[in-house]
């Protein structure tokens, strides 16, 4: 999937594809813009854009529509909105359940069904019912949307070429070719993907870190703590796919043994289940952990907190140090820690981190909530689209 923010030069390519991918792009990301905007913010001239935006409505993949109010001097630029009838598939396996959406073009959730599975589903478990749900959704699907694919958001290690899930500990899943599966069963072009890598590219696009070029996020959940680095715009997905495994950064040497093999990665020293079991709670929902925790008073879990807090802000440290980004995004229960103690983990990272560095960072709580998995997945369904809107 690539990200275009406003401003960066276009890819090499052919022009007029590449015209149409910038636009359509722009349009998906910002949800509604105007064609005097798209031809300041593409430095095309006005008379190319309007017959790119001409050819993209005749495809079905934009409406355009007079501005509304009236209070413009001259002739009203018309509005330029995405067809949310044009839609991706997203699925996110988890450890104790599935979850399979529908997302318009312009990141809009339009269905969530998430499937409890009450155990860690295998591979192919995952895939059958995901197959069944988006099985039962056909008749809909194909009276109502045009759907260019399905993306899949796994936490563990995929191969980005193939979606071949190499390792997912949490899942137990290993060499688990989940894109050719789901493809066979379902009949939509498939693509997977790492989900923290996904939630982080969601976030730049239409959350916390939107208008940001370098950003970091980081997530922790009951699968431990991912992430994703965005470099410039764009997501740094390493050689194969496996960069932001920001949950095996080294925090403490004297640790506990991770199940990678290494000494105190900062997943073993940070970690949801100890601040469950002080507030005597279950998993529950995404936002539960954080109002117990902004409602206890008991010493021990503040004490649980300060500690987490000091190793998330060590890991922060070399994020900073390395990475100099503008933003970090914090998801899951790492934005619940942050909002326990507010102010501490700042504080932490500037007093351990470069100055300069530091003193340019913002860290502030995801946005996009229970529905960034979903937006995330999506998008990598809709990276083919936006690239070359014309093969569509």
């Amino acid at each position: 999937m690539t990200i275009e923010p406003e401003g960066i030069a276009a890819p090499a390519g052919d022009q007029r594809t590449t015209s149409l991918s910038r636009l359509l792009t722009l349009v998906h990301q910002h949800g509604m813009l105007s064609r005097a905007q798209l031809t300041r913010l593409t430095g095309l001239n006005r008379s190319t854009v309007g017959v790119l935006i001409g050819q993209l409505v005749a495809d079905g993949l934009v409406f355009e529509s007079a501005p509304a109010g009236g209070t413009q001097v001259g002739r009203p630029s018309p509005e330029v909105r995405p067809n949310p009838g044009v839609a991706a598939l997203a699925v996110n396996p988890e450890v104790d359940a599935v979850t399979i959406g529908l997302v318009g073009l312009g990141g809009r959730v339009i269905k969530k069904i998430r499937y409890n599975t009450g155990r860690i589903p295998t591979a192919a478990e995952a895939v059958n019912i995901a197959a069944a749900v988006i099985a039962g959704m056909r008749g809909e699907l194909d009276s109502d949307y045009r759907v260019v694919g399905i993306g899949v958001a796994v936490p563990g290690l995929v191969t980005a070429a193939d979606g071949m899930v190499r390792h997912a500990p949490h899942l137990g899943w290993h060499g688990e070719p989940v894109a050719e599966l789901l493809a066979d069963a379902c009949g939509y072009p498939t693509a997977v993907s790492n989900d923290a890598s996904l939630a982080a590219e969601a976030e730049l696009v239409f959350g916390a870190a939107a208008g940001s070029r370098n950003a970091v996020y980081l997530n922790g959940g009951a699968s431990g703590i991912g992430g994703g680095i965005i470099s410039e715009g764009r997501l740094l997905a390493g050689a194969s796919g496996f960069a932001g495994e920001f949950g095996h950064t080294l925090v403490r040497s004297n640790g506990a043994r991770c199940h990678c093999g290494a000494l105190g990665c900062l997943q073993t020293e940070v970690r949801r289940a100890p601040l469950l079991d002080l507030l005597g709670l279950d998993a529950g929902e995404p936002g539960e952990l954080a109002r117990a925790l902004g409602a206890s008073t008991d010493p021990l879990v503040a004490a649980e907190v300060r500690r987490q807090l000091g190793f998330l802000a060590i890991a922060l440290r070399t994020v900073v140090n390395v990475f100099n980004p503008e933003a970090i995004v914090l998801d899951g229960f790492l934005a619940a820690l942050d909002a326990a103690a507010p102010g501490e983990l700042a504080a932490g990272v500037a007093a351990q981190a470069l100055e300069e560095p530091a003193a340019q960072v913002a860290i502030r709580p995801a946005a996009l909530g229970a529905d960034l998995m979903m937006v995330g997945a999506a998008e990598l369904a809709f990276a083919p689209l936006l690239a070359d809107p014309s093969a569509a």
